[in-house]
């Protein structure tokens, strides 16, 4: 019934599988890839005809994990798997980047290509699976795809690369490389580094560039098995007299255009050109017309890459490796925790940093269950930061993209939460934008972290590199322009400290750069980042050493793990009491590590003394201010250190006489104690009248020694024990009436009232 095709490949230590002719066996091309216990299906399909007057190439990339790959039902109300999350949408941009470039110019049939989770080992990220999957489908389709390629996960540990290292493995190395590339050039990377050096990235990308290319031999054996006939599509260029035409009208306006420094000058000229194309055509049918705007802007391409290329001239007449003027402010915004201004050329972030505590962590809801993220870092691109009317609202996938490179670069700075127990949330809103929107976040949301008082380890800058290629010569771009990315092959975004590398992104247009560009590449992009760097250091160098006045405080103490439900207190209790009475927010885990969080010193003293006072023993001789909370006929309970209670007999209330002790104390009453001593069984003996009730200082002990008492002779043999009450009670009767109640004072040594009763002495 099936006619199955696989193929299999060992492969870092695991067998990759293709399969196809199984599943999904009515789309044009369909494989599900199996790498260790991870499972992935990738089905592509292909419209058979262009919509009329379409002018661009609808590809769409959708990527979807199954919370049943990994035996786990969605948590939230609606128990289902719903809009794309972050990690989704990322990894749709990851397969589409390195796919996009790889179809022929002229090629408008809409693609969708699907790829969801099928099966998860909890080691192997799908992402990798997934782009494999992918390509594959594609490359069997019959659709013109200029592939195929390969992809790799590389970590870096101990000098030894690791390919497609686990999470864990990740996670204690120093990088995590992803990397697509055909046989002969890379396509994309994407990566986080620890600092790595120019060398050890590059090293990296080689190596997995080598390792892709088994992947390919795999996909184009599956291919010689099971591919589908090649579409048969017209391409042929027939313009070339349009062209012509087209550069005669206004080939000189467009030049003049581009040597406008200024983009808001540049862009009306550039509009004046185009719209005398558009009267030149007006007249023409709608296909004639199409091709006319196609090709202007094909012209422009062409005049501003032959000066770059041949002349060394950029749009805004700068030189290849020349940096556009950079203005840095910090304190920018009065209420913010932190915050910055970062302008550079015409491009401009203002970052906010915003301090919160552990409750204002990022939930995350996935395939490996529930998770917590500390650092968030959001991005947004309003529409007038073009000069342009569009959508404002939710954030699309570029955004979400920009953010997270941004992320990448600035997170292996990170103090750890041990050293900084906040939760951390950068924004950066860009106000304008003509090139690399994404560096000036990370430039800006740098600064005001440190603005904040994040103590980072290093400042991290970055930059944007742009690349024209034509055949063999090559010239890279450092600080690329908006018009220079659009009408060039490569954008190279690198960000990093002055110690190295933490964020490399590298997304083409053609198919494929090599070593040796990628190494200029590098190169170049160190030079600018540390000059970008010392321009942030001139509006601040090194992160403040005090908060804003305006971000909460948070304390950490550790307790004993055995004193964890003292503090806790039945079903809550006691640290509810704690929370409502000092105002401080109070969390604890298992660990006893608890974090105390206010905007106010004060209150964070209240509840640190409070908790301090509920696990520290009480010492013999220390003295502590305490509250009244019960009043007896014999003295008056005494709560102290949060949540210990002791008695100050009436007789330790003062030097002198005391006939009763609410003539000196009432409920509520703040006083100072002394522990004259604490019994085998935990009960504590207090005393007011050896501490000054002012001061809190001790006082000296006038009053004479008690003499100690006789010791009690042997009582004999007591009998048996005492009869129930509903029987003989030995003599004094069932009568519960005893008489008269004797005078307390009766039968006291000397009458004194303020004899402590037996079972509050001391077993001496």
């Amino acid at each position: 019934m099936f006619d199955v095709k696989t193929v299999s490949l060992e492969w870092g230590g695991k067998t990759l599988t293709l399969e196809t002719g199984r599943i999904a066996r009515q789309a044009d091309g369909a494989v599900l890839a199996t790498y260790g216990e991870t499972v992935v299906l990738c089905a592509v399909t292909a419209a058979k005809s262009v919509k009329e007057g379409q002018d661009f190439f609808p590809l769409t990339v959708h990527y979807q994990e199954k919370f049943s790959s990994a035996g786990r039902i969605p948590g939230g109300f609606f128990k289902r798997e719903r809009g794309a999350t972050e990690k989704e949408t990322l990894t749709s941009r990851l397969i589409d980047r390195p796919v996009r470039p790889l179809f022929p110019e002229g090629f408008y049939n809409e693609i969708n290509v699907i790829a969801q989770v099928m099966s998860y080992d909890g080691e192997t990220e799908p992402d990798i699976v997934a782009l494999i999957a992918a390509s594959a489908a594609l490359t069997i389709s019959g659709v013109p795809f200029m592939g195929p390629i390969g992809a790799a996960r590389v970590g870096y540990k101990d000098g030894e690369y690791l390919l497609n290292p686990s999470m864990a493995q990740v996670a204690e190395g120093r990088l995590d490389l992803v990397v697509a590339a055909t046989h002969d050039a890379v396509m994309m990377v994407e990566s986080e580094a620890k600092e790595l050096t120019e060398e050890e990235m590059l090293g990296a990308v080689v190596f997995a560039h080598e390792e892709s290319r088994k992947v390919i031999g795999a996909i184009i054996e599956l291919a010689e098995k099971a591919a589908k006939d090649p579409w048969d599509i017209d391409l042929s260029d027939n313009t070339a007299d349009l062209k012509a035409d087209i550069k005669k009208l206004i080939g000189k306006d467009i030049a003049a255009a581009y040597k406008q420094t200024n983009k808001s000058v540049r862009s009306d000229a550039l509009n004046a050109a185009r719209a005398k194309v558009k009267a030149q055509y007006a007249d023409a049918d709608g296909q004639t017309l199409m091709t006319a705007i196609k090709l202007t802007k094909k012209l422009e391409s062409e005049i501003v890459r032959t000066a770059i290329l041949k002349d060394g001239q950029r749009i805004d007449g700068r030189s290849t490796t020349q940096v556009r003027p950079i203005e840095a402010m910090v304190g920018f915004l009065p209420r913010t925790h932190g915050s910055s201004l970062f302008t550079r050329g015409e491009t401009q972030a203002i970052c906010t940093t915003t301090l919160g505590t552990k409750d204002a962590e990022q939930m995350i809801d996935g395939l490996d269950g529930l998770s917590y993220s500390r650092f968030m870092l959001h991005y947004n691109f309003p529409p007038y930061s073009v000069g342009e009317v569009g959508r404002f609202g939710a954030p699309g996938r570029r955004e979400v993209g920009h953010g997270k490179l941004a992320w990448r670069a600035l997170n292996p700075v990170l103090p750890s939460k041990e050293d900084f127990p906040y939760t951390i949330r950068v924004l950066s809103d860009i106000t304008e934008s003509n090139g690399s929107s994404s560096m000036a976040t990370v430039c800006g949301g740098c600064l005001s972290m440190m603005d904040a008082g994040v103590p980072i380890e290093r400042p991290v800058s970055g930059i944007a590199m742009g690349l024209i290629l034509e055949g063999d010569e090559f010239t890279v771009l450092s600080d690329i322009l908006g018009d220079e990315d659009h009408l060039g092959d490569m954008d190279f975004k690198v960000a990093g400290t002055e110690a190295g590398i933490t964020s490399l992104q590298m997304d083409i247009k053609v198919a494929g750069i090599t070593e040796a560009i990628m190494k200029q590449a590098l190169a170049q992009a160190k030079e600018g980042r540390a000059h970008i760097l010392g321009e942030m250091t001139k509006a601040l160098g090194s992160s403040r050493t005090e908060l804003s006045a305006h971000a909460p405080r948070i304390e950490t103490i550790q307790i004993d793990k055995s004193k964890i439900r003292d503090v806790i207190g039945t079903g809550g209790k006691v640290i509810r009491e704690i929370v409502a009475e000092t105002g401080a927010k109070v969390d604890i885990d298992d660990e006893g590590v608890i974090k105390i969080s206010s905007s106010d010193v004060n209150q964070i003293e209240a509840a640190k003394k409070w908790i301090q006072g509920i696990v520290e023993e009480a010492e013999v001789g220390k003295i502590y201010n305490g509250k009244v909370v019960n009043i007896v006929d014999f003295g008056a309970f005494v709560n102290f250190m949060g949540g210990k209670d002791g008695l100050v007999h009436v007789s330790e209330m003062r030097n002198e006489r005391v006939e009763k002790p609410t003539d000196v104390v009432s409920e509520g009453q703040e006083v100072k104690v002394k522990v004259l001593e604490i019994d085998n069984r935990g009960k504590v003996r207090l005393s007011m009248r050896v501490v000054d009730q002012e001061t809190g200082e001790e006082l000296e002990d006038t009053r004479p020694p008690r003499e100690p008492r006789e010791p009690r002779g042997d009582r004999g043999d007591r009998g048996d024990r005492r009869p129930r009450r509903d029987g003989d009670r030995g003599g004094r009767g069932g009568d519960r009436n005893r008489g008269p109640r004797r005078d307390r004072d009766e039968g006291r040594e000397g009458g004194d009232p303020n004899h402590m009763p037996a079972f509050l002495k001391s077993d001496d």
